[in-house]
């Protein structure tokens, strides 16, 4: 029944997206390339760093505090989304998150709930993580060896409340992106859909791969075949790298697929038991909007 309930509500926001484009609706939003091309954990983990690979591109992050640990899951997500957004709207690197916690949570088109579980405490919890965090990007081929680090803030301040979210702070809470980020987002942003990302917010698998999939888009000219092998590397952190570990990894990454196509109907895809095959798409947002 919940699961009918799930699809019901992604056909709903599936035939909003188409019946307005997202810049004309106000919801031009921009993901940042390097946390497009390979992904941060989807759980919570006790290791200090996290790997991911895809083809000769190499993402490591690096918890700035061990008390407080890695980003995971979908939170950060919406985070980086918003940030990149802002910064490539208002070409700053000081971005005003808003005098209350539920004002910011309705822009990231969460509804404030209290409790361990609940979105104020992962909201909190999530953006200590992901502002401490170091990023360190490297793209090694035969022609050149490249590399880059950076931190995502260099300061951030909240004013909010968590035990009401709806109280309004003596000044706006904020975050100074780093230099190095900054330059990373507005340099090279990948244009989205924000209602895509609120449709798809309850799995980070699926915002993963409708980020990375209307990327792809953008420069794919011919169909090309990716084994689930390397997609596992790319996306499957939680699964090993066994022939059962990509089994499982290949049924859990078709379902989300699924979700993402729901709202992203013009990705032409196939698959095989060997590859994912894409085929030319245009982008969800066309680049250049």
């Amino acid at each position: 029944m919940k699961t009918q309930k799930n699809i019901d509500k992604l056909v709903t926001d599936a035939l909003e997206i188409e019946a307005e484009a997202a810049k004309d609706a106000g919801m031009l939003g921009f993901m940042c390339r390097s946390l497009v091309q390979a992904t941060m954990p989807y759980k919570e983990t006790k290791d200090l760093y996290h790997v991911r690979e895809n083809g000769d591109f190499r993402l490591i992050m690096t918890s700035g505090d061990p008390k407080v640990g890695l980003p995971y899951g979908t939170m950060p997500r919406l985070l980086v989304a918003w940030l990149t957004t802002e910064a490539v709207k208002t070409q700053q690197r000081k971005l005003l998150l808003g005098k209350s916690m539920s004002d910011f949570m309705g822009d990231l088109g969460l509804i404030p709930t209290g409790g361990r579980w609940g979105n104020i405490y992962r909201l909190k919890n999530q953006s200590e993580r992901l502002f401490g965090c170091m990023i360190s990007c490297s793209y090694t081929d035969d022609e050149r060896d490249e590399s880059a680090r950076f931190l995502v803030t260099d300061k951030s301040t909240f004013w909010w409340h968590p035990k009401d979210p709806n109280q309004t702070g003596l000044f706006n809470s904020s975050v100074i992106l780093s230099e190095p980020f900054f330059n990373e987002i507005v340099n090279n942003p990948i244009p989205l859909d924000i209602r895509a990302l609120r449709a798809l917010k309850h799995s980070s698998m699926a915002l993963d791969i409708y980020s990375w999939l209307t990327y792809r888009n953008s420069y794919l000219r011919n169909k090309t075949e990716i084994p689930w092998r390397a997609l596992q590397l790319q996306f499957g952190c939680s699964y090993p790298l066994t022939p059962q570990g990509t089994r499982d990894f290949k049924k859990k990454f078709l379902k989300q697929l699924k979700a993402v196509q729901v709202v992203y109907p013009e990705a032409k895809l196939d698959q095989n038991s060997q590859a994912l095959i894409l085929k030319p798409s245009p982008p969800h947002i066309p680049y250049g909007n």
